[in-house]
């Protein structure tokens, strides 16, 4: 069945081509959001949120009724980036070192960058902090970025709390002024005007709504005078914020005279995160939740210029794993070698009925744990049926909102797609043994700062915030490495980054890294303590404790990694 359909798809984008060329090749800028659900807009029913901005970018776009993305944020982003499964790239959680991308696949910036165009992300990556998985080693021109999965989260620059922040600008700490959505679209709006006259992509991926819910007054106060609770006020005036600056953006498109030339793009990450509280059109699950409401978000697609219906619905079923194959189709991108995409390119439906359909089977699972577990928190998707966990069966079209389970009455669609889901597993599944190791000694990268947020441990284990890191818990866990070359390295241990003021507590240091370990005292009022090891090229791991005098140990939240000779 498989064949047949990239058959017609491969046709269907050929056709595309012949009859719609451009002048020049259009500008793409996604806007993926985070946190905020399909119920997290006033044009899909929400009674108290206005989003006049995205309501109108919705009613002027191609709209993907059906579309679905991973329960939860970094697996969605490497899907989205690579049109293949999240968990196929080395990505199924947000911390633990399994958020990290692996260096071998392509990535859509890539793909624009080798096929001439100016490419820039300006928010959040989430895809891995050191070289070489950082969005610059990836394809992306211009980088404007937070640390982790979060402002304020391990691996960001210590203090940020959404308000005149430092934040990575092209490998380099930079100090800006205003609230962190602001500054990314005020950071993507002037990449548009400098390459104006070139073909560009601009990613941008605002930290917001996620938590924590930190904004300023002016935005939540009209939701807590309307009696809405907090944080659901703070996270309805963080979405509040994000349409003022889509009006923005759009303003800027306008004034530059490319609103007919640019393909604008909005989306989200997952499910909605505001809680039982919120707006979420009846379907049931959040994000993280393998249901309805944990993985089927907004997705908006315009390009005016006549290349398509500015005005239509798609309710066949989609996913991100599609926007790259899409994109190369649109844009007529150098398809990526060697490269094998789980999605497919959505053309053929843009000018299709609604009901045009691709006749796929789809899958999402929630793998929050070190090794993936199978048939844990997933659903296995066709236009018609959900097999969610293995066990329950849903009949979408009179059931959206998931509340009777009719496995009993259809035991062949149960085998069907238990089947497609085996197969599915056998396929993803080969290398969820393999670790994404943060390179050791790289001339590219020297030092090296590995930070708690990628131990791997326990999830109760990881210290991803700073506020969980102020409070000194004891965990430890290693972190997987590859030192690319022989020599001698100095570790240096610390409880916060190099550039802050904190002293380590009275006891021991100690280090295992490749074969070698090494123990000394920590010197009174020490901010630091630094081993000197020889290290064989290979791939490792690095584990650190701090044995306290009062009989407690845990791992340093933070150690650089420096090559010495």
């Amino acid at each position: 069945m498989l064949a047949p359909l990239l058959l017609t798809v491969f046709i269907g984008a050929l056709a595309f081509a012949e009859n719609t060329a451009a002048p020049t090749p259009p500008n793409v800028i996604l806007v993926m959001t985070d946190d905020q659900g399909y119920g997290d807009l006033s044009c899909h029913g929400n009674p108290w949120l206005k989003t006049p901005a995205i309501d109108a970018l919705a009613a002027n776009s191609i709209r993907l009724a059906n579309y679905h993305v991973d329960p939860t944020c970094a697996p969605t982003r490497a899907a989205l980036m690579t049109g293949r499964y999240s968990s196929r790239t080395g990505v199924w959680h947000t911390v633990m070192g399994r958020s990290i991308l692996r260096k071998d696949e392509v990535t859509m910036a890539q793909a624009f960058a080798d096929s001439g165009y100016r490419t820039g992300i300006f928010g959040k990556w989430h895809l891995g902090d050191n070289y070489p998985y950082r969005p610059q080693d990836r394809g992306f021109h211009e980088v404007l970025i937070h640390g982790g999965g979060g402002v304020g989260q391990t691996p960001d620059y210590w203090g940020n709390d959404y308000f005149d922040d430092t934040y990575l600008h092209n490998g380099q700490y930079e100090k800006f002024s205003g609230y962190c959505t602001d500054v990314w679209f005020k950071a993507a709006e002037k990449f548009v005007e400098q390459n104006r006259d070139r073909p560009f992509f601009a990613y941008i991926a605002p930290n917001a709504p996620h938590a924590p819910y930190l904004v300023d007054k002016k935005y939540s106060a009209p939701f807590r005078n309307a009696g809405l609770p907090s944080p659901l006020a703070e996270f309805y005036g963080m979405i509040a914020n994000i349409d003022e600056n889509m009006a923005r953006l759009e303003s800027t498109l306008v004034r530059l005279g490319m609103v007919e030339n640019t393909i604008l793009i909005f989306t989200t990450d997952n499910g909605t995160a505001a809680g039982n509280d919120g707006f979420n059109v009846g379907w049931r699950g959040m994000k993280g939740s393998e249901y309805e409401g944990g993985h089927r978000v907004p997705c908006f697609i315009r390009w005016p210029a006549g290349h398509f219906n500015g005005d239509g619905a798609v309710g066949s079923l989609t996913a991100h794993v599609d926007f790259l194959p899409t994109l190369i189709d649109l844009c007529r991108l150098k398809r990526p070698a060697n490269v094998q995409f789980d999605g497919v390119s959505l053309v053929p439906l843009f000018n299709a009925p609604v009901e045009k359909t691709l006749g796929r089977t789809l899958f999402v699972h929630s793998q929050r744990i070190e090794n993936p577990e199978k048939w844990r928190q997933c659903a296995v998707m066709t236009d018609h049926w959900r097999l969610v966990n293995g066990k329950e069966l849903f009949e979408m079209g009179p059931d959206l909102e998931q509340t009777h389970d009719v496995a009993l009455l259809h035991p062949d669609v149960m085998r069907q797609l238990r089947g497609e889901y085996e197969k599915w597993w056998a396929d993803i599944s080969t290398r969820f043994d393999e670790y994404v190791r943060i390179e050791l000694g790289s001339p590219q990268a020297n030092p090296t700062s590995l930070t708690c947020h990628d131990w791997h441990a326990p999830i109760e284990q990881i210290p991803w915030t700073h506020q969980l890191i102020e409070k000194s818990p004891n965990a430890n866990g290693f972190w997987a490495v590859d030192v690319l070359r022989d020599g001698r390295y100095e570790i240096t241990l610390r409880d916060r980054p190099a550039y802050v003021a904190h002293r380590l507590p009275a006891g021991n240091a100690r280090v295992v890294v490749g074969g070698a370990e090494a123990r000394q005292a920590i010197g009174a009022d020490a901010e630091s303590v630094t081993f000197t090891v020889p290290l064989q090229a290979g791939p490792t791991t690095l584990q650190t404790w701090l044995e306290l005098k009062d009989g407690k140990s845990r791992g340093a939240y933070f150690v650089d990694v420096k090559f010495v000779e």
